[in-house]
């Protein structure tokens, strides 16, 4: 009998496993494939919200033939909040090598003025790209599924390292290292 409930509990414990793969649509790098080239990413091209260190107009992610780092965050987001002083350290170290660009899938300008932003952006010590993905359409090309969510992208377009969570600045600088010398 005894072995029954250990083979039940065992049984379980992998379903609902499986089932958190398929609901976050995240897979750990032990079960992906490291041989494959990824594709490259289809270009999105996305407003830019005028805030420190920002620009009124729109960019392009990712540009042609130059790496790129996105950082995915929302204003309702406490972790986002922790992980902007690593950001801006980062983008302090290495940002003139990439285009370093902060995206919200928040719908600027609809249920989330651009004002919001602006103050959120300034309140937390932006200063570089930040820009409105109101569609969610990068966001679902980069496969976000978490915020913060930072994706590193080589020169051709192609995702080298992406992961969700808090990252320290040497982490982030780390994953940007791999897309430059992808």
């Amino acid at each position: 009998m005894k072995r029954r409930n250990l083979l039940a509990g065992l049984a379980s414990v992998g379903a609902i496993g499986g089932a958190g793969l398929v609901a976050t649509g995240t897979i750990p790098d032990t079960f992906s494939n490291r041989n494959e080239t990824p594709e490259p990413v289809e270009p999105t091209t996305l407003d830019t919200i005028e805030a420190p260190g920002s620009r009124d107009g729109e960019v392009t992610i990712p540009p042609d033939n130059q790496a790129t780092f996105v950082d995915f965050f929302g204003t309702w987001c406490a972790p986002c909040v922790e992980q902007m002083p690593a950001l801006g350290e980062a983008e302090d170290r290495i940002g003139d090598e990439v285009l370093f660009v902060s995206v919200t899938t928040e719908d600027v300008g609809g249920s989330v003025s651009e004002e919001t932003v602006v103050e959120w952006w300034s309140e937390n010590d932006g200063d570089w790209l930040v820009a409105a993905d109101v569609t969610a359409e990068l966001a679902a090309k980069l496969n976000v599924g978490a915020y913060p969510t930072a994706v590193a992208l080589d020169p051709t377009g192609r995702i080298q390292w992406s992961e969700s969570g808090i990252h320290t600045a040497d982490e982030i600088v780390t994953g940007i290292e791999i897309a430059l010398n992808a």
